[in-house]
């Protein structure tokens, strides 16, 4: 399996982990797909959305990827009166990853990153290691620890329609 910067971090951090390689479908990036592909319960694959705050620019949610994002809640944690996801074209250049394999960890450039409250109830969850087709499944405190994530709630009530 390719060693990604994400993996590269936790290891530096000296955080275990376990990796799930999987088939990727560009037609379906999402993560009902991903959970079915490692195996994993879908209300522990989380995805990570790439946002801007009108006070503090660029930051990063890490969410249930059934669930959908409440910008308010978002907005609010970050000290913004509002935000927004950035536009997809955005994305790489941004943070270095593709949409699809954007991890909470070893971005292009540095960026506040939240995390919601709901991974605290699971000993593990899976986030993007960084690459599409690769997941990386470890602790919620150690991704928190990796990140300096702050915790919250961030999505909407129920899954997504």
């Amino acid at each position: 399996m390719k060693k990604t910067n994400a993996v590269r971090q936790l290891e530096k951090l000296g955080i275990v982990y376990r990796l799930a390689e999987y088939e990727v479908d560009l037609d379906d990036l999402g993560a009902a797909r991903v959970a079915l592909k490692i195996g994993m319960p879908l209300d522990r694959v989380f995805k990570t959305l790439v946002l801007r705050g009108d006070k503090t620019g660029v930051f990063l949610c890490v969410i249930p990827g059934a669930l959908e994002l409440d910008l308010k809640a978002a907005a609010s944690l970050t000290g913004n009166k509002r935000c927004e996801l950035v536009p997809l074209r955005e994305v790489l250049p941004l943070t270095g990853y593709q949409r699809g394999g954007v991890s909470p960890l070893a971005s292009k450039k540095t960026y506040p990153v939240l995390m919601d409250e709901s991974s605290l109830r699971f000993d593990e969850i899976s986030v993007s290691a960084g690459l599409r087709g690769l997941q990386v499944i470890l602790r919620p405190s150690d991704l928190i620890r990796a990140t300096q994530a702050v915790v919250g709630r961030l999505t909407k009530p129920g899954p997504i329609p």
